[in-house]
């Protein structure tokens, strides 16, 4: 039966999601049980596609890449696929009205890591911020309204901060991975070779106005997805401030982390914040 299939497909997302984020997983738990299994439908389909650019060394990347769009572009097209990740991501797809402009964005970011090491200028620095956080962001925003158009466009702004703003700090915290293990460097104005405290700086202020920008939309989320969201706004902010805090020279040797014991106190706070009307 295809439901039975279907249901595969969606529990292959959900543990996608769990193996690979523990953060990610228990923000996407504190959403609505409506919209939560379309989030991992989403986080499956990116988390592959990212896979197969960071990690699969010893394979035709390329190769593995091109295979994985073009079984991407039936998905959509037949509403069905044998990949029970994209199978899973082609429903969500279609049920939001997902635009296809955002998913061929996320593409073309992914394929950039394919070929290309540094950004050296804002354009490319920008352009490559918003196919691979942005744009996620946004189709996690048309879950978010249920498809309301007018809801939607007055969030975007501020689902695009908050998607850059997990990015930016994702790209801090792994410096040293994405530096020494994949050669890749993203910020144009910091020498990853010699990071001072001043080029650090740059880059968190840089992050605290997205975080800004996104908080403001987050306020305006309905109550399915605000406290998810205020979750993983809470936890990604608190993994700013520890770098904010952590020296030059042990970003870039070090990778950071928050301690679950703090992961599970910032959800305490965050549910009574968000049980308070504080957010």
């Amino acid at each position: 039966m295809k439901s039975i299939f279907d249901q595969v497909s969606y529990d292959c997302s959900k543990i996608v999601t769990q193996s690979y984020s523990t953060s990610f997983s228990l923000a996407t738990k504190m959403l609505s049980a409506k919209i939560r299994p379309d989030i991992y439908n989403i986080y499956g389909f990116v988390r592959f596609a990212d896979e197969i650019v960071d990690t699969f060394h010893e394979y035709d990347k390329t190769a593995l890449f091109n295979k994985f769009e073009a079984d991407l572009k039936d998905a959509l097209e037949f509403k069905i696929s044998l990949n029970p990740i994209l199978n899973s991501f082609q429903y969500t797809f279609h049920k939001y009205q997902i635009p296809f402009h955002l998913v061929q964005s996320f593409m073309k970011s992914m394929r950039m890591d394919l070929v290309k090491n540094n950004y050296r200028s804002q354009e490319e620095y920008k352009e490559y911020i918003y196919g691979s956080a942005d744009v996620v962001g946004l189709m996690c925003l048309k879950v978010f309204v249920n498809g309301n158009v007018t809801k939607y466009d007055s969030l975007k702004a501020s689902a695009m901060a908050l998607g850059s703003a997990f990015q930016k700090v994702n790209f801090l915290r792994d410096l040293k991975a994405d530096f020494e293990d994949l050669n890749r460097a993203y910020f144009p104005h910091a020498d990853l070779n010699d990071l001072n405290e001043h080029s650090k700086q740059q880059i968190i202020t840089e992050i605290e106005d997205d975080f800004k920008a996104a908080y403001e939309g987050i306020l305006k989320l309905p109550n399915e997805a605000k406290f998810g969201v205020y979750t993983a706004y809470r936890y990604y902010y608190k993994l700013l401030q520890k770098l904010q805090n952590t020296p030059s020279i042990e970003i870039k040797n070090t990778r950071i982390r928050v301690p679950n014991y703090q992961k599970f106190g910032l959800l305490a706070k965050s549910y009574v914040n968000y049980k308070l009307h504080l957010v």
